[in-house]
């Protein structure tokens, strides 16, 4: 992976379709509907035009889809993004139908899908072989008599599953995860980095909050973790727990936290291979890369060493049979997917239900779709684009584009705050921006897969130890800096600074935020709005580290990086003052590259859009002015209802603000202000000098 940061929480592989593990089955309002009144301009109906705007603009653009929307049963929340979501997961779901009736050979790409996805569906054979398909793996663990072969168990379960400003997948179950990227230092290289891991709740807060619900989900975790092991017909469960939990608590607590790990210039520490042994002791280290296949690497990147040092340490301390019981659950609970109905309802039931809020597990054709989907994503994602996604659409998405480069440039050469030499660095890093949309230029070789019909859970490893090695092959070759890090049937979009590049993927470009028929005010809303915040991440408080190269420098003057981090500071406390819960407020802080990604690419795109106007009036459409069309679309693209629980997560694991406070931003631009009529002493109303001005 390479560092990204993502204009919407999203999974791992930042598959839209990965992050349906709790789909739904049943909408009060059917995505047809709810598409339907987002096509072709503002959706009326989901207005609440009794609200002022400058009192709640997020209420008066969205008001009645909220009181007509219910959240589907087994989903944590709903929003645009789940609605465009699902219709992506009704098409694949199509496309895999097809697939499957059209019989590929087997050992070809769409074989492959058929005879993974066809797999994955056969629930009866899946109960009928039990554990049995785990007994290696448990039999491996138990077999650990030693440190040094703890540390090759260690090692041998590496995968490449980690991204550092991933929100959605901070954390790794295992002790430690890699990412593979280009090297801080040198981004024409790929290197290795080592990142912090072993925790089963979603964040180390969850086990260091002292607050009565985050102690509630610290007991039911024990439990979950005692339920999966009597599942699993071993002995003495609560004990067991009680001391996986107690390792994952001492894990916790030498965890860098969320603020920290988000600060790449602390992240930037190389060790040689023998540092390690110095630095981090009691991890066997050879004996852990060896068995990771790493031990030709002359160098690692080591984003949280105290917390390396802190695990390594741990696997010295601890008793080895504490170790053995930790490593038994994970690898039960991990598989749960493709193991007998018992593991996959209980996995749910604490995940699901617990963390999330979710009353219904997700029906099984949607948990197919979506593993085959992580496996094969590319190979699907071919189907998808030749389906759906015609030249005519990417010509029209590139066209807004260039506008919108050409807007961010001509606002750099504005700036008054900003040195001669810092605005040419930006600019020589605009121009080299590599911009990706609809589908990559190259698609991944899928030839060293091993898919075989009938062994789901041999498929799962298989795909996941691919894709690991797949990653390990990219070290010690040349950075390919067109890479893509999204398949086409993702709905978000990505910066990747270490790459100066962007994804923009097919099924996101539809409405509401992109629609051919549209008028210009409503795209450069939706989807300009979409481009410009990832654009703008190349410009924010972490992007900004990284110049045109992708190397991590520091190439502002004094003067102008403290002026930004005086506007950062200004947007941060804006977003503390939002308060979801009396007793919860939005770290501003921690989603402070979020919000200026928000802020900079809304101004920016408004520039764009009067820009492609060359100097005409507006289109007034539905009786709405191109100016009120432009903030509505993009006010209405973060509609959004959550779950208490999964609101909660959010707050403490995210990057991103709430929708609603994310549709706030316009406070901050004064063309919204005469637009909608916003006086002085409305709720919303910032006075010129207090509204934040970042680019």
């Amino acid at each position: 992976m390479t560092l990204r940061f993502c204009f919407r929480p999203s999974s791992l592989r930042l598959r839209a379709l990965a992050a349906l593990a709790t789909a739904t089955t049943c909408m009060p309002v059917s995505v047809q509907a709810q598409t339907a009144q987002l096509a072709h301009g503002v959706d009326r109906a989901g207005m609440d035009v009794a609200v002022k705007p400058g009192n709640n603009f997020y209420a008066y653009a969205n008001g009645g889809w909220m009181k007509a929307t219910e959240i589907p049963a087994d989903r944590a929340g709903w929003n645009v993004f789940a609605v465009l979501a699902e219709e992506t997961l009704q098409r694949t779901h199509a496309l895999l139908e097809e697939t499957v009736r059209m019989k590929p050979a087997p050992g070809t790409d769409l074989g492959k899908v058929a005879d993974f996805y066809v797999t994955y569906m056969d629930e009866a054979s899946i109960e009928a072989q039990g554990l049995g398909p785990m007994k290696a793996t448990l039999s491996r663990i138990s077999s650990v008599e030693n440190t040094k072969e703890l540390s090759r168990v260690l090692g041998e379960q590496l995968r490449a599953d980690v991204d550092p400003l991933n929100a959605t997948n901070f954390h790794t179950d295992r002790l430690f995860g890699l990412w593979v990227s280009p090297d801080f230092n040198s981004p024409t290289r790929y290197a290795p980095y080592l990142l912090q891991g072993g925790l089963g709740l979603p964040d180390r807060a969850y086990y260091v909050d002292a607050a009565p619900r985050m102690a509630d989900i610290r007991t039911k975790y024990q439990t979950h973790i005692a339920t999966i092991l009597t599942l699993a017909g071993i002995p003495d469960a609560a004990a067991r727990a009680a001391r996986i939990f107690a390792l994952e608590d001492k894990m916790a607590k030498v965890h860098a936290t969320r603020e920290e790990s988000a600060d790449v210039l602390k992240a930037n520490n190389p060790w040689k291979p023998t540092d390690f042994a110095t630095r981090a002791p009691g991890i066997d280290w050879a004996a852990f890369f060896a068995a990771a296949g790493l031990e030709k690497q002359p160098l690692f990147i080591v984003w949280q060493p105290a917390a390396v040092s802190g695990l390594a340490a741990l696997v010295a301390s601890e008793s080895l049979s504490t170790w053995r019981e930790y490593l038994t659950f994970h690898a039960l609970d991990r598989r749960s997917g493709v193991l007998p109905r018992a593991f996959v309802d209980e996995r749910f039931a604490f995940y699901g239900k617990i963390l999330r809020g979710t009353p219904e597990l997700t029906a099984r054709w949607k948990r197919a779709v979506t593993s085959t989907d992580g496996a094969l994503g590319d190979a699907i994602g071919q189907l998808y684009v030749k389906r759906y996604f015609p030249p005519e659409a990417k010509a029209q998405v590139q066209a807004l584009v260039k506008n919108i480069i050409a807007a961010f440039g001509q606002r750099i050469d504005r700036l008054d705050w900003m040195a001669p030499q810092t605005k040419a660095k930006a600019k020589e890093k605009l121009s080299t921006l590599y911009i990706g949309v609809g589908y990559p230029e190259h698609w991944i070789d899928y030839s060293g897969l091993t898919v075989i019909r009938g062994e789901a859970f041999g498929n799962a490893e298989r795909s996941e130890l691919f894709e690991y090695h797949r990653r390990l092959a990219e070290l010690g070759r040349p950075v390919d800096t067109t890479e893509w890090w999204m398949t086409p049937q993702t709905v978000n979009a990505v910066n990747l600074p270490l790459q100066n590049a962007l994804n923009f993927p097919a099924a996101i470009l539809r409405p509401p935020f992109f629609d051919p028929a549209g008028t210009a005010a409503i795209n450069y809303g939706g989807i300009g709005s979409t481009i410009g915040h990832e654009i703008s991440h190349s410009f924010d408080d972490e992007g900004s580290r990284f110049d045109a190269h992708g190397r991590v420098v520091d190439w502002w003057t004094p003067e102008d990086l403290a002026h930004f981090k005086a506007s950062g500071a200004q947007l941060a406390s804006q977003f503390d003052a939002y308060h979801p819960f009396p007793d919860v407020n939005v770290h501003g802080k921690q989603t402070l590259s979020e919000n200026i990604a928000d802020l900079a690419g809304l101004s920016a795109t408004h520039d764009a859009w009067l820009l492609s106007l060359e100097g005409k009036p507006s289109v007034a459409s539905e009786g709405f002015t191109g100016e009120q069309q432009f903030f509505l679309s993009f006010a209405q693209i973060w509609r959004t209802k959550s779950r208490e629980p999964a609101l909660r997560q959010q707050i403490v694991t995210d990057g991103h603000a709430p929708g609603e406070y994310r549709a706030d931003t316009v406070r901050n631009l004064d063309a919204w202000y005469p637009a909608f009529d916003v006086q002085p002493g409305q709720t919303l109303y910032l006075a010129p000098k207090d509204r934040v001005r970042v680019w």
